[in-house]
């Protein structure tokens, strides 16, 4: 589900859960092991990618709407747990977004430190909305630190997916580069951030951030307390079920 590839002191995670890398509860486990283990075993960057065309369509609804409560209870903590890892690593993660990110999988990049999508005809967004469920409070402060207030209420309330050239403009990425170049970009903005005076940017860094990490450091179990009624409340439930039936009324026609 994941491949791993070295470019000297820089990791890079690929998703490759084919056909539109889904975050399954068994990839957020097995990314999370990994984001934890790169600083251990000496990598001093991260980049996280994904396969040509789509970096990722979001949760897997296809499995999640089967589980029982304990069951989406856990996912939910695993997933808040992905999100904290990013965070707050100690070394710097760029998301190279090479096609389709959408609700969470835009969400994960919100918490790397820098972010490059694809120039095509992709979208990106945090498009939970629309489909019944209530972006959680820790997700719309972490966009509302990248692309600012009036920004975030307009993304976030609407749903709105856009394409890369559009994510730029409002500060959802980055840089927008071919695709060819997209995970090289990433690699030589990590690159670039590891030749600077190692303490002084590791300092700084973490000062940066701090407002970031401090979301994960208070007692987020109300919030996911909250976030897993949401998922099983009447609407929700209602339009999460009419997505599934028109996704697999598509892939039968």
């Amino acid at each position: 589900m994941i491949l791993t590839f070295e470019h000297e002191a820089v990791r890079e995670l690929r998703l490759n859960r084919p056909p539109v890398n889904a975050l399954s509860p068994e990839l957020i486990k097995v990314l999370l092991r990994a984001v934890e283990a790169a600083p251990r075993e000496g990598k001093r960057a991260l980049v996280l990618s994904g396969v040509p065309g789509m970096f990722s369509a979001g949760l897997d609804m296809q499995i999640l709407l089967r589980l029982d409560r304990p069951s989406m209870n856990l996912f939910w903590h695993d997933f808040y747990a992905l999100m904290g890892a990013l965070a707050s690593s100690p070394i710097p993660i760029a998301a190279a977004i090479t096609g389709h990110a959408l609700a969470s999988g835009t969400a994960l990049s919100l918490f790397c430190d820098w972010r490059v999508a694809a120039k095509g005809d992709w979208k990106i967004g945090l498009s939970e909305v629309p489909l019944g469920l209530p972006l959680p409070p820790l997700i719309l402060s972490a966009l509302q630190r990248l692309v600012g207030v009036r920004h975030a209420d307009r993304l976030a309330v609407t749903g709105l997916l856009m394409p890369p050239s559009e994510a730029a403009a409002v500060g959802l990425v980055d840089e927008v580069v071919s695709m060819e170049h997209v995970v090289d970009r990433a690699l030589k903005w990590c690159q670039d951030l590891l030749v600077l005076p190692r303490v002084a940017m590791e300092m700084t860094r973490r000062q940066a951030r701090s407002d970031l990490v401090g979301q994960f450091a208070r007692d987020i179990n109300h919030e996911l307390a909250e976030v897993g009624s949401w998922w099983w409340s009447e609407e929700t439930q209602t339009a999460l079920q009419a997505w599934w039936s028109g996704w697999r009324r598509r892939r039968t026609h």
